[in-house]
């Protein structure tokens, strides 16, 4: 019973694991971090194992890895092009209305986000908040990374999402630095992730932003994200690839 009850264990881990395979190979200590407890779990079970003379095997799902088609350097004449490059290949087109908007939620192409380990979506006034499942996905990933940066209570907030072209209409009237035309926001594909506010207060703490910024950078290298820090907005524009 003592050994059943060790494999559960060490499978479950597996399990809460899952989101962070990806997020292991390029983030030392979140690596050290998975490594070591996964380490301690397995020795117990493996002494339990010598104890009663019985193998216990463990298959381990690997999932197959996204493909990140390369950009094509002629298509780029600024950062951001990236950022609506990436936005297109990752969702399913442009957002065209409130209606097509409502349409793509009821089929599941968008997902909705609230608040989860490592990041929170404050109240939103210019954009709704959801993302492409697989958008989604990096999210979470960045959130488990920055609390494992900093602590299991540490957070980070997401100030803006997606929106639709009236949205961003609405936003470049309020706001001459927004985007004037086609978002890379209006694909389900990209957040703004703030800064000044960390753990639900506007709050400088350089030590938390260098944290963060470490972290985006890392994905950036991996091939999952573009970022761009928009100093005017105190914000981090991240775009899923």
């Amino acid at each position: 019973m003592e050994r059943k009850h060790r494999i559960q264990l060490v499978s479950f881990f597996i399990l809460i694991s899952a989101g962070a395979l990806a997020t292991q190979g390029y983030i030392p200590e979140l690596e050290k971090k998975i490594k070591d407890t996964y380490s301690t779990i397995s020795n117990s079970t493996r002494v339990a194992d010598l104890r009663n003379d019985e193998p216990a095997p463990i298959e381990i799902e690997v999932p197959i890895p996204r493909v990140i088609p390369p950009i094509p350097e002629d298509l780029i004449t600024k950062e951001y092009d990236k950022h609506l490059y990436a936005a297109e290949y990752n969702g399913f087109g442009l957002i065209q209305s409130e209606d097509h908007f409502n349409k793509l939620i009821e089929e599941k192409k968008l997902v909705p986000i609230s608040k989860g380990a490592g990041y929170e979506v404050m109240k939103l006034t210019h954009s709704h908040p959801y993302i492409t499942s697989y958008s989604k996905t990096i999210l979470e990933e960045l959130g488990l990374a920055f609390q494992v940066l900093t602590d299991d209570e540490s957070y980070f907030t997401l100030t803006s999402v997606t929106r639709t072209p009236d949205q961003q209409k609405s936003l470049r009237r309020r706001n001459r630095n927004a985007t004037n035309g086609i978002s890379s926001h209006s694909y389900g594909a990209s957040f703004d992730i703030s800064y000044i506010r960390f753990n639900g207060k506007k709050s400088w703490s350089r030590k938390n932003q260098k944290k963060l910024e470490k972290i985006l950078n890392e994905f950036e290298k991996s091939g999952k994200i573009f970022f761009i820090k928009e100093r005017k907005q105190s914000c981090y524009h991240v775009t899923v690839r």
